[in-house]
């Protein structure tokens, strides 16, 4: 039996931290929005087709979905790796840790899923698991279910007036009131990344009530569809994917978020202007903005530089128009296994 700290405790961004005196000049915050996001994070992922495997002190390998028991607490972002042999120095005080959904460095070994101990090593450090849980037989399951969703979305984004190949400004351009065009396509639009929620959150779904007691087994628990690890692994790889983003900016820019709610990360900004994230005499080669933004493939994992919709900019506050998908600020209740889930019931 594992205790409740040893969890696999893979959630998204819920984090903020107080604003420099810098920052606190600007009269305005700036939210910045990821298309998609989640439904990206599951583009190409492998995940388990078949029972996990447990193994001690494992050699930690990227391409292995699973569960890693590991310490991340020595990763500094104050140095941190970029590209193959670029590193760069920033301010870690200034930075959420991308390991845990609060923001903040872990203390010692904890759970995780592979994108983010792979997103460790990526940043330069070495990874040493104490045991895991892997599974060998794997696939990209869910390729097909992210492709469908992607392809209703453009074309339904397409059908309001917002293209992939349109520029950055004429992007914002028609994403600016986009919904008021067509209400009942904008109900489509809000279908489709309710699917995109709903479907997550099936694989770690909780008691429904129907006289569920603590510590008693529930319905969700015994259908093959409750995968907890798939869930904590795509959200994993979204919540990596926003860091990447965020670390890349500020090595550009020099600017670092103040707050980021699932994937929506807010700056603090001179201007109302959607341009206002960037440098002066910056904004066409920003990487806080993207040319094509409704197509959800900036969140693969190869993207070379950060990629952001610009969702909203607004006086002294930001709105979120969405939230993860499956996911509650608790807690959940798996362990990384399907084998101690079963010995607990």
């Amino acid at each position: 039996m594992r205790g409740p700290a040893e969890k696999l405790f893979e959630e998204a961004y819920d984090w903020a931290r107080p604003m420099t005196d810098a920052e606190c000049t600007l009269r305005h915050l700036v939210g910045i929005d990821v298309n998609m996001a989640f439904a990206a994070g599951a583009n190409g992922l492998a995940v388990g087709l078949g029972a996990p495997t447990h193994v001690t002190a494992p050699v930690f390998d990227a391409k292995l979905p699973g569960s890693w028991l590991v310490d991340l607490s020595h990763v500094d972002l104050s140095r941190v790796k970029v590209g193959k042999d670029k590193w760069v120095d920033l301010d870690a005080s200034l930075l959420p840790s991308p390991f845990t959904p609060k923001g903040d460095r872990p203390e010692g070994p904890a759970w995780y899923a592979t994108p983010t101990v792979a997103y460790a090593a990526e940043l330069g450090y070495d990874v040493t698991p104490v045991e895991a849980y892997v599974r060998y037989e794997n696939g990209r399951y869910l390729d097909g279910w992210y492709n469908r969703l992607r392809d209703a979305y453009l074309a339904t984004m397409a059908d309001l007036g917002v293209h992939a190949d349109l520029s950055p400004a004429d992007f914002l351009a028609a994403m600016d009131g986009y919904k008021e065009r067509d209400p009942e396509l904008a109900i489509v639009v809000s279908a489709i990344k309710a699917t995109v929620k709903g479907g997550l959150g099936k694989l770690r779904e909780r008691p429904r009530g129907e006289g569920w007691r603590p510590g008693e087994p529930w319905r969700a628990l015994s259908r093959p569809t409750w995968r907890p690890d798939i869930r904590a692994a795509v959200i994993s790889r979204t919540r990596i994917n926003l860091h990447r983003k965020i670390v890349k900016h500020a090595a550009f820019t020099g600017q670092y978020p103040v707050a980021i709610l699932s994937d929506c990360v807010v700056y603090a900004a001179g201007g109302e202007g959607r341009w206002t994230s960037c440098p002066t005499g910056t904004a066409s080669r920003c990487p806080a903005v993207l040319s094509s933004a409704s197509t959800p493939a900036w969140s693969s994992t190869r993207a070379p530089s950060p990629s952001y919709g610009v969702k909203r900019s607004a006086s002294g506050s930001t709105r979120r128009s969405s939230t993860s998908p499956g996911t509650s600020r608790t807690a959940p209740s798996p362990t990384p296994t399907t084998a101690n889930r079963r010995r607990r019931r």
